[in-house]
């Protein structure tokens, strides 16, 4: 018989090691927030790149060939960003940040800065944040997208100051969104890979939230998770990701069918009940 949710959260309390509380985040959780996720039937993906599949568009290669088409898109997402608040689910994350202090580990999917504004602190972004940019040539390191550079509309063009705003001082080459493309590659330096693999190791229960788990870092991240010992509770109102058919027949998987920011609070509930957090 596999034990119930409170009894894990319980038995990870008291634990020593490989006790850290991990979370998992993907678009569905900053749904709530308005913003869309990617492939879904109202997913970003469709609206915003209606003349292109995904895997074309969303490319390093497509960018050096179509860098002003890219800045449209992406400061459609800047307005997006702008106009999205943090939900429940994001709040209710940091508050649980703050009951487990070291023995929590936010990982996500998300691009979007929703849960360091709702004031999580201690957070892996594996595919990068939109709020930030590099130079395309590497020459520079991770900055702030400059206060002048405005949102756009998806159809609106770039402005001579945009295109001004989007070259590097360095060297003269386009700026590019801070974002991992689906022709590159995980690496420590911008996206976390050891670092997140490390923490995969150290972790008892990894909550998934709001993700499908197509790219493979969430999957390689799931798999330590469960090779050293820990188990998996996925939050999702549907049985459609790569993890319920991955992992479902196994023991140290658990699905919980409901919206992310109601099972949060119950998460919370029981971990602020137990006597032993320190």
């Amino acid at each position: 018989m596999k034990p119930t949710l409170q009894t894990l959260i319980q038995e990870n309390l008291q634990k020593k090691k490989k006790n850290l509380f991990s979370f998992l985040t993907g678009a569905g959780i900053s749904s709530e927030s308005g913003l869309p996720t990617y492939r879904g039937i109202d997913g970003i993906w469709i609206k915003g790149t209606q003349y292109h599949k995904p895997e074309e568009f969303g490319t390093f290669k497509y960018f050096s060939k179509n860098q002003e088409e890219v800045w449209q898109y992406n400061l459609f997402w800047k307005k997006l960003i702008e106009e999205a608040e943090p939900n429940q689910g994001h709040f209710t994350l940091s508050e649980i940040e703050n009951l487990l202090d070291k023995k929590f580990q936010l990982i996500t999917q998300n691009v979007d800065g929703l849960h360091q504004k709702a004031g999580s602190k201690n957070v892996f972004e594996i595919h990068g944040n939109k709020q930030t940019i590099r130079c395309a040539s590497e020459c520079s390191s991770i900055m702030l997208m400059p206060a002048e550079l405005k949102s756009k509309e998806l159809t609106e063009d770039l402005t001579e100051k945009d295109i001004e705003l989007l070259h590097c001082q360095n060297c003269g080459d386009w700026l590019r969104p801070n974002t991992l493309w689906f022709d590159e590659s995980y690496n420590e330096k911008l996206y976390f890979l050891n670092s997140t693999l490390r923490a995969a190791k150290k972790t008892g229960i990894l909550f998934i939230i709001g993700t499908s788990g197509a790219t493979t870092l969430p999957q390689m991240i799931a798999e330590t998770v469960l090779q050293y010992g820990g188990y998996l509770i996925e939050i999702n109102t549907e049985e459609d990701s790569y993890f319920f058919e991955r992992f479902s027949g196994t023991k140290k998987y658990m699905l919980i069918k409901e919206r992310a920011s109601d099972a949060l609070m119950k998460i919370k509930d029981m971990i602020e009940k137990h006597e032993t957090i320190v």
